[in-house]
């Protein structure tokens, strides 16, 4: 855990902290919004929607650009051309989740990535037909998992598992989990989870749980969507079936950008879709790159995660994403931010723990390897509620977001967040609470 001086409250001690930031200009590098009054919003609202590189507009123009001088060429010229633009952002995606470039590839959206995945990993049995997946998981999640299940002809009340916390606590117990999936992984087809639960921003052991699904021969996969970005990962290494996430998070591609997409390399072999043994849904995208336009009609997948394409991606996103990545890389990569990333929480909440104990309760881990960026508070004082401290500070100029029934959620992120930004937060929220 990060320590700091005792004398951390103070303005004064957070510049000196952003002046021993190695990354601290990278700030400089992004758009922060404005207050009325014209000075910069404290923006702790990365987990839910990152903030835009200056470059982004560059890599935009570049390519709306080409589509003017060059129309369909454009596919085939200029120094990113569109036909293999997905391509140009393997590299730096691989390096985000730790896998090997065949294994990762930007492609539609996130929920959209799981259903996908879904109808290849999900195989259900008259024995194994159950998913394991956490409660109170992201809507969105559970809705697919819910559709997947009856449309393979299965009562959700039956077939759908929650791993739930103990009684009187917010978070999971990883425990608990494996005893779950030791108990049950006989029944279990699938387990998907996140790689950081998005309410209360824990950070869930990857690793173990795939070990263990794996031993009672589950097919495992996570939603990455609060991970990339923020965490390091290793897919390959830790075995992972598949995984999925969004990139306009911590990765500050836009609104709605092309999400991401891995699969294990074990999965790759295009025998496995012919046979019928691995199935999925199949596109032009996905098939064969020296055949696709021979429009034979006799699909024959690429040997990598690349056939689970099915369309041709939307370059001006693809664009913003080739953007943000190279943003990472210029921070020296995911290592770098989670070193600062680190830091920062910590001395968020050393903050939040110092002046504002008694009022706030901080839902996330404490311990490094169990959080991220975020923090999620619930405001604990007598006539208050977290949604009325929300409103507060959002017009104080604190752009963060509120997540019913009562959590607010701050994620000071390592590109563009200072230690400043953290001092100013939580001078805002004490003000919040004694008015």
């Amino acid at each position: 855990m990060t320590t700091f001086s005792q004398e951390l409250f103070s303005q004064e001690y957070a510049r000196q902290l952003d002046a021993q930031d190695p990354i601290s200009h990278l700030r400089d590098e992004f758009h922060i919004p404005k207050q009325a009054n014209g000075e910069d919003e404290i923006y702790f609202c990365g987990n839910s929607l990152g903030l835009q590189p200056k470059r982004t507009q560059e890599y935009l123009n570049y390519e709306l650009s080409q589509w003017q001088k060059l129309g369909v060429k454009g596919h085939f010229s200029g120094d990113f051309p569109w036909m293999p633009y997905h391509e140009f952002l393997t590299e730096e995606s691989a390096k985000l989740v730790g896998a090997k470039k065949s294994e990762v590839v930007c492609m539609n959206s996130l929920t959209a990535n799981l259903h996908f995945m879904m109808v290849s990993f999900y195989r259900p049995t008259a024995k194994r037909h159950k998913i394991l997946i956490e409660d109170h998981a992201f809507p969105s999640d559970h809705y697919a998992v819910e559709s997947q299940l009856r449309y393979h002809g299965h009562d959700p009340k039956e077939s759908m598992l929650l791993a739930t916390p103990r009684d009187g606590e917010p978070t999971l117990r990883t425990e608990d989990i494996l005893k779950l999936i030791a108990e049950q992984g006989d029944e279990i087809a699938l387990i998907m989870l996140p790689g950081v639960q998005y309410y209360t921003g824990q950070v869930l052991d990857m690793q173990a749980i795939t070990k263990a699904g794996h031993a009672k021969g589950c097919k495992v996969g996570f939603d990455l969507a609060h991970a990339a970005g923020n965490i390091p990962m290793q897919l390959h290494d830790w075995n992972v079936d598949f995984a999925a996430w969004c990139s306009y998070k911590y990765l500050n591609s836009g609104p709605g950008s092309v999400a991401g997409c891995f699969v294990h390399e074990k999965h790759h072999n295009a025998e496995d879709f012919l046979n019928n043994e691995l199935p999925r849904f199949a596109g032009w995208w996905g098939h064969d790159k020296e055949s696709r336009f021979r429009m034979e009609n006799n699909f024959m997948p690429i040997e990598s995660v690349e056939s689970w394409q099915l369309s041709n991606p939307p370059i001006l996103s693809l664009a913003a994403i080739r953007a943000s990545l190279d943003t990472v890389k210029q921070a020296g990569g995911i290592q770098v931010l989670r070193t600062k990333g680190i830091k920062l929480a910590a001395y968020l909440r050393q903050l939040l723990e110092q002046e504002l104990s008694q009022d706030i309760t901080i839902l996330t881990p404490k311990e490094t390897a169990a959080s991220g960026c975020q923090l999620s508070l619930v405001v604990d004082l007598h006539g208050l509620d977290s949604k009325t401290v929300f409103d507060r500070i959002e017009a104080a100029g604190v752009t963060c977001d509120f997540r019913y029934p009562n959590v607010i959620r701050v994620a000071p992120v390592p590109l563009y967040n200072s230690f400043e930004d953290c001092y100013k937060f939580v001078t805002i929220l004490k003000s919040s609470l004694e008015a």
